[in-house]
C-alpha cells in the first residue's frame, strides 16, 4: 500500500491497525444513522468497508463521482434554466405580436382575432408543458443512468453493499454508506491523516 499514510508496503501489522481504527471510526459514525439501518450493518459488512477504505482509492473515487455527480446535476439545471429562457421568450413575442394585432384591428373582426390569439396562447402553453415534462423526464432518466454507473464503479472497486439496484430501501442503504465514508474521509482530511 505504497504512497498511502499510515501503512506501508507489506506491513501487515500496520495495515491492521489501520483497520482496526477504520473499523472503529465506522462503528461510531454508524450510531447516527437511523436504527433501521443501523441494524443492516452487520459488523462484518463495516469491517468490509473498513478493509476496502485502508488504501484511500475508494476515498477517491467517491469524490470522482461526487464530482461528475455535480457537474451533470448543473449542466441538467443549466439546460431546463435555457429552455425556460426560451418559452419566457415564446410566450413574451407571442404577447406584443398579439398586441401589435389588436391594435391595427378594424373593430368587426375583434371578436375572431380575440378568440384566435386566445387559441393560440393555449397552444403555445401546451407546447410549453410537454417541452417541459419532456425535458423533466430527460433529467430523471439522466440521473437514474449516474446512478447505475455510480452503483457498478463502486461494485467493480469491491466497496460492499454497493451493485445496481432500483429498489429504494437498497439505494437508501448505499446512500447511508455513502455517507459513511464522505464523513470519514472528511474526519480523515482535517486530522491529517489523508
Amino acid at each position: 500500500m505504497d504512497g498511502y499514510p499510515g501503512v506501508t508496503g507489506g506491513d501487515s501489522t500496520k495495515q491492521q491497525e489501520r483497520h482496526y481504527y477504520l473499523l472503529s471510526e465506522l462503528q461510531t459514525l454508524v450510531k447516527d444513522l437511523p436504527s433501521s439501518f443501523q441494524q443492516r450493518l452487520s459488523y462484518n459488512t463495516l469491517s468490509d468497508l473498513a478493509l476496502a477504505l485502508i488504501d484511500g482509492t475508494v476515498y477517491e473515487i467517491v469524490q470522482g463521482l461526487l464530482d461528475i455527480q455535480h457537474l451533470t446535476e448543473k449542466n441538467l439545471y443549466q439546460q431546463r434554466q435555457k429552455l425556460h429562457g426560451e418559452h419566457q421568450a415564446l410566450k413574451q413575442e407571442l404577447l406584443r405580436k398579439n398586441k401589435d394585432a389588436l391594435q391595427s384591428c378594424k373593430s368587426h373582426n375583434l371578436g375572431l382575432l380575440k378568440s384566435n390569439q386566445q387559441s393560440e396562447v393555449e397552444a403555445l402553453d401546451i407546447r410549453v408543458r410537454e417541452e417541459q415534462k419532456m425535458m423533466d423526464k430527460k433529467i430523471v432518466a439522466e440521473m437514474d443512468q449516474k446512478v447505475i454507473d455510480q452503483q457498478n464503479t463502486l461494485e467493480k472497486a469491491g466497496v460492499p453493499g454497493f451493485y445496481i439496484t432500483t429498489n429504494p430501501q437498497e439505494l437508501t442503504m448505499q446512500m447511508n454508506l455513502l455517507e459513511l465514508v464522505l464523513k470519514l474521509q472528511q474526519k480523515e482530511s482535517q486530522s491529517g491523516i489523508l
